[in-house]
């Protein structure tokens, strides 16, 4: 039990979840059932929208409303404080050289190269199309490209060359489609390349494949804003690649990268998410050079923050990941989904296990939204390699493996967090594990494993001093449980019961299968009902808890103390009465 599973749950309006498919992602594993107790050849089941929920590709222009507020790592780096007055048009489909305002125009066939110089203000306005050119800027100061219906193909290089290393603004017009390709026998970066700051902003539409390298790259920072409708997609590296850091503050932003080991999104430096709606498809394996490396939705050299908007990352191959940052990750706000359904990807005795969160550093969620379901075997579903803190927001882990796990302390305080490991525990941690507050649903695959996890093997304990806990297969054998616990030695399979604590009900779903005894917890002593029905309420968890919903019939079910342990006795959901 090496791994941590600990998830704070969605509520979600169903609305906000398209193209949900009915089928269970996992039904392909079957369940060990002896004598009522599941065994670790069993598998804990879920049902509902976290088991079905889907992430495709999406053009459509209506952003996401839960937005922050725009960053800028430079003020300058706002169009609106911005001007450019010197407009130059050039046309890619009868390209002609001049010399207009301070600018040098060049043409070599369809490839045409800018040089403004040291002239400022400088917006060049490009349209139409070639087969065989490309669009080169030079210059010394700042500048703006207007994209007016232009398609530029390059199959020897970059089709838009931004070598210049000043700021590029680039501006797509409202109401045009916009494409960029570039060949397979070139040396560049990038389809889209731009030496300096790449900043979009506009409400047209871009399209941009790299078939050499990266889609667009930046070997400084990129800005997306409100409006942009930008789909890139790589067959060789890839899909946005910058060095300096990669910020979304609005727009539709769609990437497919389908080259072994290929990020969506890469940057080495922060990634800051505050609006729009991101969208990424892996679908490349594994591969190793000098360690196993696996593909991912988002990787992030820094700290990875995640304000407001919608993320939907989705990765196919071996060893995937949707999230993968080097350092810390904050979620403060926004809604993010995450599936992957590759596997474990193994050479040279090395592995790379698919994660839905992967975080080298530590994980804070205060607030938004986070979906996650990995199906693939060893697929974790949040990890931190250091320290895990939930105080706010929602927070729902469906894995193969653990759903939730940290390698040290893991601390929940507030929000609503569901985790269920189908084959292992639901809230891993290898250090400390503090519930203070918040509603916690944790469920475990079956003996040996637990809901709840602290690495007691370690010297290390589960602390349980608040919180509204409903935990299917027990808590850690040693817990201090301050907050008196209460455990029914069985429990019924696909069912709703309602835990009562004061004025409050927390009404849940039970899964399919999933570990022995049932272990409930809350400020107070709760009653705890079965078979009823609930209806009205804040639904949580893709519709596997509701708060406050209005409960009607039922069956009381009796409780007893617990004091911690999975050798509760009695039998499982599935060894119990249905």
């Amino acid at each position: 039990m090496e791994k941590i599973l600990t998830i704070a749950v969605l509520v979600a309006s169903l609305s906000v979840i398209t193209c949900c498919s009915a089928d269970d992602p996992f039904s392909e594993y079957s369940t060990i059932n002896y004598g009522g107790w599941q065994t670790n050849g069993g598998s804990s089941v879920a049902s509902g929208e976290l088991a079905s929920f889907s992430v495709d590709i999406d053009k459509t222009s209506a952003e996401p409303t839960n937005s922050a507020s725009e960053y800028f790592p430079e003020e300058e780096d706002a169009l609106e404080n911005n001007t450019f007055t010197t407009e130059v048009s050039i046309d890619l489909s009868n390209p002609t050289a001049k010399t207009e305002n301070g600018v040098e125009v060049t043409v070599n066939g369809g490839h045409i190269t800018a040089n403004h110089g040291e002239t400022k203000k400088v917006c060049y306005v490009l349209s139409g199309t070639t087969s065989n050119g490309s669009f080169t800027v030079l210059g010394d100061k700042k500048y703006a490209v207007k994209l007016n219906g232009v398609n530029i193909t390059n199959p020897d290089s970059a089709a838009l060359n931004l070598l210049s290393g000043k700021r590029a603004f680039i501006i797509l017009v409202d109401g045009t489609s916009n494409t960029l390709t570039d060949g397979t026998g070139g040396s560049q970066k990038g389809a889209l390349y731009c030496k300096g700051k790449l900043l979009f902003n506009g409400s047209g539409s871009l399209s941009v494949t790299g078939n050499s390298n990266n889609g667009i790259h930046s070997a400084d920072y990129i800005v997306f804003r409100k409006g942009n409708n930008v789909y890139v997609k790589s067959t060789a590296n890839h899909g946005i690649k910058a060095n300096d850091g990669i910020f979304i503050n609005g727009g539709i932003v769609n990437v497919e990268v389908t080259a072994a080991a290929a990020k969506g999104i890469n940057s080495e430096s922060h990634i800051i998410v505050n609006g729009g709606r991101t969208t990424v498809i892996t679908t490349g394996n594994g591969t190793y050079d000098t360690e196993a490396k696996g593909a991912a939705g988002m990787k992030c050299d820094s700290v990875l923050t995640v304000n407001g908007g919608e993320l939907r990352l989705k990765s196919t191959g071996s060893g995937g990941k949707g999230i993968s940052t080097d350092m810390e990750a904050l979620f403060n706000g926004g809604n993010v989904y995450i599936v992957t359904t590759g596997g474990q990807f193994k050479s040279n005795n090395d592995t790379s296990s698919p994660k839905g969160i992967k975080a080298d550093g530590n994980i804070t969620v205060s607030g938004g939204r986070i979906w996650v379901r990995t199906s693939g075997t060893n697929g974790e579903g949040i990890e931190t390699k250091k320290e895990l803190t939930i105080t706010g927001g929602e927070v729902a882990s469906y894995a193969y493996d653990d759903a939730i796990n940290s390698k040290s302390t893991m601390t929940i305080s507030g929000g609503y967090v569901y985790a269920q490991g189908q084959h292992n525990d639901g809230l891993d941690a290898n250090g400390n594990c503090y519930i203070k507050g918040g509603v916690i649903y944790a469920v475990c695959s079956g003996q040996p494993e637990v809901a709840i996890d602290a690495n007691t093997e370690g010297g290390y304990k589960l602390y349980v001093t608040g919180g509204t806990i409903v935990a299917v297969g027990g808590l850690e054998n040693g817990s201090s449980l301050t907050q008196a616990c209460y455990q029914s030695a069985s429990w019924n399979s696909d069912t709703w019961y309602a835990l009562t604590i004061g004025n409050n009900t927390f009404s849940f779903k039970t899964p399919s299968s999933g570990g022995s005894g049932l272990v409930v917890s809350g400020s107070s002593q709760p009653t705890l009902s079965s078979d009823i029905t609930v209806s009205n309420g804040t639904s949580y968890f893709g519709g596997l808890g509701i708060t406050n919903g209005t409960v009607e019939g039922g069956n009381s079910v009796s409780l007893t103390s617990y004091t911690g342990g999975n050798s509760m006795g009695g039998t499982s959901g599935p060894g119990g009465r249905r």
